[in-house]
């Protein structure tokens, strides 16, 4: 009988972003898939939080074994597209969606109905939608209007690219709310809904927020008291961007330097 072995305990947590942290498209950032995997052997839990919401899960996951190298697994991944649905409540819809297939999924996990009528959707959860209409937009517009719910994904401004900042969900988020005059239900980083998803991952130990992102991945750690790692390869290129109230508690250049960091 071979003898059991019992899980190396984890000793801290990492809680990191994927869009200008871990790549930027389709291209990874230098290092940290080897970062990724020594922290996993050193005996981190990788926890990945994106407010991209495009994706599932899975898809995620696979992005990152596919452009980093480090073998992700799905329950490591956390969205803003499932936040958004815990929103509801329990609520099974019709839900009217303005955003990428990752809505969908986690839509469809939770068994909640869509709708392609604005008459007829309780609520509308708007994201990054990066086949966004005019027709869609007057769309979500009525619905919310004439009394469905409002949720976002995220409100991130900017989508880190390697040729720059291209527009976020939370550009799309704001057309909505000048038009419809209700501001949303926001679910992602730095806001609840997301938080307490991530706090079911978390292991006992130490956090430690790897992001790029100030008034999210830095706000959401000073919000639970977990220490804030800004890394300078998406949002953020220089450490004197970042305002007094989201100031980190630790500036790397990359992901690919936490490691070191954390052993020192």
């Amino acid at each position: 009988m071979e003898p059991v072995v019992a899980a190396q305990p984890a000793i801290g947590n990492v809680v990191c972003d994927l869009d200008g942290v871990v790549y930027l498209l389709g291209k990874p950032v230098p290092g940290a898939g080897g970062a990724l995997t020594e922290l996993d052997e050193a005996g981190y839990a990788v926890t990945f939080v994106t407010n991209n919401s495009t994706r599932s899960p899975v898809e995620s996951a696979v992005r990152i074994a596919e452009l980093t190298g480090y073998p992700a697994q799905e329950h490591q991944v956390v969205g803003s597209a499932e936040a958004a649905v815990t929103l509801l409540g329990g609520d099974t819809g019709p839900v009217f969606v303005m955003g990428g297939a990752g809505i969908r999924q986690a839509m469809a996990v939770a068994g909640v109905a869509e709708t392609e009528d604005p008459g007829a959707a309780v609520a509308v959860i708007v994201g990054l939608d990066t086949a966004l209409s005019y027709d869609r937009l007057r769309d979500a517009v009525l619905a919310i209007r004439g009394g469905a719910r409002f949720i976002a994904t995220n409100t991130d401004a900017t989508y880190p690219t390697p040729d720059g900042l291209w527009p976020g969900a939370g550009a799309m988020v704001a057309a909505i709310q000048v038009a419809s005059g209700i501001e949303p239900e926001v679910a992602g980083k730095p806001h609840q809904a997301i938080r307490s998803l991530i706090r079911e991952h978390l292991r006992p130990g130490p956090v430690w927020v790897v992001g790029d992102r100030p008034e999210t991945d830095l706000a959401m750690a000073k919000i639970e008291g977990w220490t804030s790692v800004l890394v300078l390869t998406g949002v953020v290129g220089h450490a004197d961007e970042v305002a007094d109230e989201h100031r980190p508690d630790l500036i790397l250049r990359s992901l690919a330097d936490l490691p070191e960091a954390l052993q020192s």
